[in-house]
Formats: structure tokens, sequence, C-alpha cells
């Protein structure tokens, strides 16, 4: 076959074109499939919440299919953080007993490959309540939890604005809506946790992260490995 001038010129740029594309679209791809790297971070100390005291309640809804991703995205429930967040919970929820409350877990330690699930699972619009996990999130640092109060007695989460992981202005800290009972239980939980060093999410009143989030790495270590390197320690 012989190929004139132009046809050789036509794929000497397509070549280039295809070069191009895959020195930079291929090293994102595959730099997608695994966290943002961040040298010089604390190891991860990853503290399993009831371990510190077992009357704190567990309802991991990503363990179920009573999520937002219609799916159990979680293989167990279970809940980690790391240890100077999770001691600043357990004294929050020790406070609470004498007011015959306690606090309810949703959410703690993230893998980062369940925050890669989430950004893939919603809408362009949705993602302002999702991490994108180019940048990673204080869930996958182990210094973020969602949370809320419920009653010892009946066992009942106390009313609240919104549900957990409703995409809606009701979520937000801020809003004015809802009964004066439910906008007085949210404002009870923000301040027990802004007292402990903890700072709410701007788009949901159940999230908080740690101050001291900037000190860890994103992991993508799974509840199992982070219980086996608790055991070692």
């Amino acid at each position: 076959m012989i190929f004139n001038k132009e046809a050789m010129k036509t794929v000497s740029r397509l070549a280039f074109v295809s070069c191009f594309i895959w020195f930079i679209l291929v090293p994102y791809a595959v730099g997608q499939d695994r966290p943002p790297a961040e040298p010089g971070k604390r190891e991860a100390d990853l503290i399993e919440l009831i371990k510190l005291d077992r009357s704190i309640r567990l309802d991991i809804r990503y363990a179920t299919a009573s999520n937002f991703t219609g799916r159990a995205v979680y293989p167990e429930a279970r809940a980690f953080l790391q240890r100077p967040p999770a001691e600043a919970l357990a004294a929050i929820h020790k406070r609470l007993k004498k007011e015959g409350l306690g606090l309810v877990i949703f959410d703690a330690y993230r893998p980062w490959s369940i925050t890669k699930i989430f950004w893939e699972t919603v809408t362009p619009e949705q993602r302002i309540y999702v991490a994108d996990p180019a940048k990673g999130s204080k869930h996958n640092r182990g210094c973020a939890v969602d949370l809320s109060l419920y009653d010892r007695r009946t066992g009942k989460l106390l009313p609240m604005p919104s549900e957990y992981d409703e995409f809606s202005e009701k979520a937000w800290p801020t809003y004015t809506g809802g009964t004066d009972e439910e906008r007085a239980n949210r404002d009870k939980l923000r301040g027990l946790m802004e007292a402990a060093g903890f700072t709410v999410n701007p788009n949901e009143w159940w999230h908080f992260d740690f101050n001291d989030w900037q000190s860890y790495a994103i992991y993508d270590i799974s509840f199992a490995e982070a219980a086996r390197r608790r055991k070692r320690k």
C-alpha cells in the first residue's frame, strides 16, 4: 500500500494525539485507583469506638442497604476513629449519660475506596455532599464522624430537622425550619462536639471533623486490618 505525503502527515498527527492522551489520561486514571499520596503524616492509630464504651450505639447505615447508594458498601457494621477524636467522643458520651442520652454513630473512619464509590454514585449536583476522591476526605483520615443523639431509656433517636444523609437544605446546621425541639437537639449536639475540638460540616448537621485532621494521611485500610493492627500494638 502506498501513502502520499498528506496521508503520512495525518497518521503522524493521529499518533501524536494518541500518545498525548495516553501520557495525560492514563496516569490520571491509574492515580484514581489509590489514595492521594501524603508523605510525612502520622501512622494510623484507629480505635474501635465500642471498645472505649460499649453503650455507644452503632447504626452503621453503609453496612446495610438503608443509605443513598441503595446497597451495603461496608462488609460489617463497625466504627473506628484515630485515638484523640475517639477519646473525645467517649467523653461526650459519658457526659450525656447524666441526661439519659447517648451518642449513636452512623459512620466514622471510611476507607478511601468507599469514598470513590460514593463519588461515582451521586449526580454532579449532589457532589457537595460527598468528598472528591482526588482529594480524599476527613473520614478517610479517621478524623470525621457522622452521629446523632439517642434516648438511653427508649433507644430511639432524638428528632432532628432532617434524616441522616438527606441531600437538601434541611441537612444544613444553619437550617431555620423544622420544630423547636428538632433545632434544639441539633444545636445541643453541635455545642457538645465543638467544645470537644470538632467542627461541623456546613452542609450536614451530623458530620463533624476533628480539628487535628491535617496531621493524618488518607488511608484505605479495611476494618478488619484496622482491628488487626490494634491487636498488634
